[in-house]
């Protein structure tokens, strides 16, 4: 199973052309990614196969979030599985780094109501009890988990994502994600035994009209000031021609 990391329609239709199996749909993939627009959402169900996750986070830096977001957080859900969502990406997380029971339950329960997919995102990878929280991640329902293994990469953390294959492959999906890409993909997979891969596909595409004089509306480093990510086509036939 291979799943682009998409933030937009035209990543979504890049993913589906290039062999991809799964998105998940963001917003704002900068920030590590935002709740989509329901536009881009019923385009891509339209126009593709693509099964397609979305992803439910209301603002960037961590999963902490306050009675307000939480609410917006369960009222984008309904939204999406409404207009066609085949589940729903997302994570709560106490202040002490544990999973927020209470809100995954919630979410949990709000997603398979739907006969749709519960997926508990890398959040995961900065929660401080690694056994604890994927045994209650399990005792929640949830299907799947994207991991890095608690790395910036997740070659980085396969030691870690091998031992969660072996200790709950059995009782929960888990999805590998962090600079997966298809130079290392095939050999991630038959290390860790893990049979599903999440990628970004990244490349740039410049926009001349991103700074004049002293405005900037720039977000990425040099050399890609005046350039926006998407999902490189190629880059995902390359990933696809990799794994299988």
């Amino acid at each position: 199973m291979i799943e682009i990391c998409a933030g937009s329609y035209e990543d979504c239709v890049n993913a589906a052309l290039g062999g991809a199996d799964r998105v998940e749909l963001n917003a704002a993939l900068s920030v590590g990614g935002l709740t989509p627009g329901i536009t881009a959402l019923k385009r891509v169900k339209q126009d593709t196969a693509l099964e397609v996750i979305c992803m439910v986070r209301p603002r960037a830096a961590g999963f902490c979030y306050s009675e307000k977001e939480t609410e917006l957080m369960f009222e984008e859900a309904e939204l999406l599985l409404a207009h066609g969502a085949d589940g729903i990406a997302f994570g709560f997380l106490g202040e002490d780094g544990s999973i927020d029971r209470e809100n995954t339950a919630r979410m949990t329960d709000l997603i398979h109501q739907r006969k749709k997919q519960a997926v508990f995102h890398r959040a995961f990878d900065v929660c401080r009890d690694v056994d604890a929280s994927m045994e209650t991640l399990i005792s929640l329902g949830i299907d799947r988990v994207l991991s890095s293994g608690q790395q910036a990469k997740a070659v980085e953390g396969k030691e870690l994502l091998k031992r969660l294959q072996m200790t709950y492959g059995a009782r929960i999906q888990i999805l590998a994600g962090g600079g997966v890409n298809d130079e290392n993909a095939r050999e991630l997979m038959e290390y860790t035994g893990i049979r599903q891969v999440h990628s970004s596909c990244k490349d740039y595409r410049r926009d001349v009209t991103t700074t004049r004089g002293n405005v900037s509306y720039s977000y990425l480093p040099a050399p890609y000031g005046e350039c926006y990510d998407v999902v490189s086509l190629e880059k995902v036939r390359k990933l696809v021609r990799a794994v299988r």
